[in-house]
């Protein structure tokens, strides 16, 4: 599995600030990933978390201000600094950020990030004001110069009352962040992955749409799974509830239109396009610019086909070479091996994936999915129910196998 948070080692820095609890989730979804996270609280950190927290999501030593001191606090910074595959500080206040701009290295944190060796993550979290202040930009502007990375902070409400910029990310998306700092050297560092997911909505009215049940989950899991392994994806997006991974170059589209013109002027130069969105079929002939009236009196709604993406994009590949790779997704509620194969050949695809929407597990909106993968010679893969990131890396392992050989 292409897991780059794996056995990777995390030092995860706590200081002082409520939204330390968070810190805990984080560590927690971290571990359950399979990373080893050796978490460091500052002084300040002790008062709003306690160390056994910690401890206990993650089976390991959390390490505190006298362990700086104790019988091995001469090597324990050097060893936490050398070991870690990335140094996560979440939160991060304004206080140990003004120190790490500066260099001081006056406490167990600190001087671990000074001997650090790695990558380095800064999630900043303060009241209204103190990020915006200007001692603060210019420690955040020095960190950066350095190659420190960001995410955060986000506006809303805060500890004090006020509405402001000080929110400390939520962890899902730090997760993401981390994911995609340690797999950006993968297998398909450098190449280009377009993937479409979600639904299209074809408006009737101001108010009203046609469109399908699709969520979109299947597609953003191949998205991230693609990002794991160091891809440059860009992620065409209908309508969703879900937050992109991080690293995605996002465009977000509405209609079966939009979403074909977002895909011809970005796979004219990828390495593989994968379309798991499920594009509307039709849609209305006229568009209604008021709001249909229920007591106005029509027998039907007029009807016609959109655009066919794939087939313009075989167009496209023939002519230019471009996409080099191009994967289609069939979700089928009949005939699912023969439509499918229809599918396969008439859009010219390296590779299809059919799974039978009527099968529990497999349709909209589950968390696991059932999928066969056909290709043009007759080869047949069927995988057993299983979540849609394991999909998507079963996929995302294929196009990378076929990208190696180039």
């Amino acid at each position: 599995m292409s897991n780059p948070i794996q056995n990777k080692r995390i030092v995860l820095g706590v200081t002082g600030s409520i939204a330390a609890y968070k810190a805990a989730i984080l560590t927690s979804k971290l571990s359950q990933a399979g990373a080893l996270v050796d978490v460091i609280l500052t002084n300040s950190a002790t008062r709003f978390i306690t160390p056994l927290t910690f401890q206990s999501v993650t089976g390991r030593k959390a390490y505190v201000e006298d362990d700086l001191w104790g019988s091995e606090g001469h090597v324990t910074h050097i060893a936490l600094g050398h070991e870690a595959d990335l140094l996560v500080i979440a939160p991060a206040s304004a206080n140990t950020m003004a120190k790490l701009a500066n260099g001081i290295g006056d406490n167990l944190l600190t001087v671990t990030a000074l001997a650090a060796t790695c990558p380095m993550l800064i999630a900043p979290a303060m009241d209204a004001g103190m990020f915006s202040h200007p001692a603060t930009q210019t420690n955040v502007e020095i960190l950066k110069s350095r190659g420190v990375e960001f995410t955060g902070p986000m506006p809303g409400h805060l500890a004090s009352g006020l509405e402001g910029l000080g929110r400390m990310t939520e962890p899902i998306e730090i997760e993401s962040r981390i994911r995609f700092l340690l797999g950006k050297n993968g297998p398909l560092a450098g190449k280009r992955i377009i993937v479409s997911a979600g639904r299209t909505e074809e408006p009737i009215d101001p108010v009203r749409f046609i469109t399908n049940r699709s969520t979109g989950k299947q597609g953003y899991a191949v998205a991230q799974a693609a990002l794991d392994v160091g891809a440059n994806v860009t992620l065409i997006s209908g309508p969703t509830t879900l937050t992109p991974p991080s690293g995605a170059d996002t465009i977000l589209v509405q209609t079966a239109e939009q979403m074909l013109n977002a895909v011809i002027n970005t796979a004219s130069n990828a390495d593989a396009l994968i379309m798991t969105a499920a594009v509307a079929d039709f849609r209305p002939r006229r568009y209604s610019e008021e709001k249909i009236k229920k007591e106005k009196v029509f027998s039907a709604i007029e009807l016609e086909s959109t655009a066919d993406i794939l087939k313009q994009v075989n167009l496209l590949r023939k002519e230019k070479g471009f996409p080099k790779h191009v994967v289609g997704f069939a979700a089928e509620s009949n005939e699912l091996l023969e439509n499918a194969a229809l599918k396969l050949k008439n859009k010219g695809l390296d590779l299809i994936v059919a799974n039978d929407i009527t099968k529990k597990g497999a349709g909209f909106g589950s968390e696991t999915n059932r999928v066969i993968f056909l290709f043009p010679d007759g080869k047949k893969q069927e995988l057993p129910t299983l979540s849609k990131y394991d999909v998507a890396d079963h996929l995302i392992q294929q196009v990378t196998a076929w990208i190696s050989k180039e």
